[in-house]
């Protein structure tokens, strides 16, 4: 596993990192859209090196324990935990909302933090006030990923946010065409033991983080460039060219090898002058692309309602819009079919800890385990489709999937 010695760091700005005038226009959308205090926005390179931050801070302040989480999400939500030195420990996740099931949830004296992811963009506002209660019984703090869906806060029945810390991202197939950044806020109102003292904690470390050097910043630039590169080379080459690249630090992947082996690749950073101002400028078309995101759910959810298993929460502008097979074979072949029909359909959260990780044992997870039964039979069938596409795009993808499922209904 990386240790924190193991990883390069920024650029420190001499006396102090001092935010530009793009973080703090960011800082002030953020604020704008969420009804929040800009000061309680703190911007990060990428999510995970904020959920980082707040991890290691919470270990440091509260001690070593727990933090309840899911298996069905991306390994680089878990690294985080691993290096800010807690341990995960999985639940269940409710087939209404992909995230953790408040009903099914285990946590003890030893669990320091409670995930709320929302996965695909899902924001169920009951089930994470659910969760806030279970997080309350043990003291432990409320950590919303909202990874998906950014500027989206869970709310409780009052209106006021739910999470004592919300983490959110405009990194590589999130809502934005951002392809970098992330953003945390921390609740003014942080509570649980030695809530003041781990705000403090919280928002020092954040406040403090350097900024990106310029071979990351030069890499990011040219992320769009190379990665249309790599699509138009033969497969059999591309994996090595991306690995070389990504090895002379000349290429910035969305996931590194060590984020598949319990680690992170850097030390938590800000962004770039240049990817601050990507996110300024992008941001105050995000009503624009919640509108379009949410006409192509809107279709299927017409079309595909009653053919195929959906979250009951799955509606709204989501990143990507899943759904149920009846089974793992099933999944698969409709897969095929929209790929045949160049359509790109997504395989997010299947295996397990997406894509995939080395060593499961790193992680704390046991493939197969009872426990997680319903969890591993979800992943075993999810399909998710792209929401970026506009309502003629999204009948014709689920004319496709219906397809399927009737030639499968045909046969049995």
């Amino acid at each position: 596993m990386t240790t924190p010695t193991d990883r390069p760091v920024g650029t420190q700005v001499p006396g102090g990192p001092v935010p530009s005038a793009a973080e703090d226009r960011v800082r002030a959308l953020l604020a704008e859209r969420t009804g929040t205090d800009p000061a309680d926005w703190f911007l990060v390179f990428k999510a995970r090196y904020g959920m980082e931050v707040v991890f290691r801070a919470l270990a440091a302040v509260r001690g070593a324990g727990d933090v309840a989480t899911q298996v069905l999400t991306c390994s680089t939500a878990v690294d985080p935990i691993l290096v800010g030195g807690l341990r995960p420990v999985y639940g269940e996740v409710s087939p209404a909302s992909v995230a953790l099931d408040p009903e099914r949830l285990v946590v003890t004296p030893t669990t320091r933090a409670v995930v709320a992811q929302h996965t695909f963009g899902i924001v169920d506002d009951a089930r994470t006030a659910r969760l806030r209660a279970v997080a309350d019984r043990v003291g432990a703090l409320l950590v919303e990923d909202a990874a998906h869906c950014v500027t989206r806060l869970a709310r409780g029945a009052d209106g006021r946010p739910l999470a004592d810390v919300s983490i959110h991202s405009f990194g590589v197939e999130k809502m934005l065409p951002t392809r970098f950044g992330g953003a945390v806020w921390v609740n003014p109102e942080l509570g649980g033991p030695d809530g003041d003292g781990l705000r403090r904690r919280v928002t020092g470390d954040l406040a403090a983080l350097p900024a990106v050097g310029r071979r990351i910043d030069l890499a990011a630039r040219m992320y769009r460039t190379e990665v249309r590169v790599l699509n138009r080379l033969p497969h059999a080459a591309a994996g090595p060219v991306r690995s070389t690249l990504t090895q002379l630090g000349a290429f910035e992947p969305a996931i590194a090898p060590v984020e598949a082996q319990g680690g992170l690749r850097y030390e938590p950073m800000r962004p770039s002058e240049w990817m601050a101002q990507q996110i300024a400028a992008q941001l105050p078309s995000l009503d624009a692309v919640e509108h379009g995101r949410a006409a192509a759910v809107r279709v299927y959810l017409h079309e595909l309602g009653g053919v195929v298993e959906i979250p009951s929460s799955a509606h709204g502008p989501l990143v990507r819009f899943p759904f149920f097979a009846a089974d793992h074979d099933t999944a698969e072949r409709v897969l095929a079919a929209l790929a045949r029909a160049g359509h790109y359909a997504g395989r997010w959260y299947r295996p397990a800890l997406f894509p995939g990780v080395d060593d499961p044992a790193v992680y704390g997870y046991t493939p197969g385990v009872a426990a997680l039964a319903t969890t591993e039979g979800l992943i075993s069938r999810v399909v998710n489709l792209p929401t970026t596409v506009d309502p003629e795009q999204a009948h014709r993808i689920a004319a496709v999937v219906r397809s399927v499922i009737a030639d499968g209904s045909s046969r049995t």
